[in-house]
């Protein structure tokens, strides 16, 4: 097997060591990943810009580069640019949880969008800030659970969330917003944009991701490619064949 991992908190960062080391067990990896944090991003590409991309030294026997561009610009350089047909793109571990409606925002998120897109089957992986050594211990388990389950004839991509202890695995699916936003005017003209955490409107249902983590169990939510409203979509068109 051929894996492709990215990530967005950079390719000098604990996370994805921790991630490629592990992949490794599976198959040949090879990294390409930001060369700076491109937290945020969501899904975006840069064909404005030109990009450096350069080979910088990794863990033994993995091949990694360095991008000055986004997530998803990492895995299309992989995917477009690379010899290598990937069987699989794994994204992560994120110092930070990506969940509900905020995941949109998310750079590491982005990155197994690119890859869906592309055809080829994608996990991100997140964990609390503080949480990423105690949470890789985890991935085997999250790993088999999902080829047990043979998840991926199903659905190509994963989003998956790993508190620090946790008790059970838990299929979710996307809660309400996770973070409370606001611009601050530091001086000037110049603001920043702060948040923090908040509840998730239904605390007792553990099916939602933004519930589950927090309950004590790894949150794996499968996740689609298009925006299209189906439901909107089949009914106008059975008015219109009509």
């Amino acid at each position: 097997m051929r894996i492709l991992i990215t990530n967005d908190d950079g390719v000098d960062t604990l996370g994805i060591r921790l991630l490629a080391k592990w992949a490794q067990k599976l198959g040949e990896v090879t990294v390409v990943a930001p060369k700076v944090e491109q937290s945020g991003k969501s899904h975006a590409i840069d064909f404005i810009t030109p990009v450096e991309i350069k080979k910088v030294p990794f863990i033994d026997g993995i091949t990694a580069y360095s991008m000055s561009s986004t997530p998803a610009d990492c895995v299309r350089f992989g995917t477009l640019a690379l010899e290598n047909k990937f069987d699989l793109v794994l994204s992560g571990i994120n110092c930070g949880v990506n969940l509900g409606a905020d995941l949109v925002y998310s750079g590491t998120c982005g990155a197994i969008f690119e890859a869906a897109r592309m055809g080829i089957p994608a996990i991100a992986f997140s964990a609390f800030p503080d949480g990423q050594e105690k949470a890789s211990a985890y991935f085997d388990q999250v790993y088999d659970y999902i080829m047990k389950n043979k998840l991926f004839d199903e659905c190509l991509l994963f989003n998956v969330n790993i508190p620090s202890e946790p008790k059970a695995i838990r299929m979710t699916y996307q809660g309400s917003p996770y973070f409370s936003d606001r611009f601050i005017l530091k001086e000037g003209d110049i603001y920043v944009q702060e948040g923090e955490p908040i509840p998730d409107v239904c605390p007792d249902d553990c099916d939602r991701d933004t519930v589950a983590i927090f309950k004590g169990y790894i949150s794996i939510t499968p996740l689609l490619t298009t925006r299209t409203d189906m439901k909107v979509f089949e009914k106008y068109r059975m008015k219109e064949e009509k």
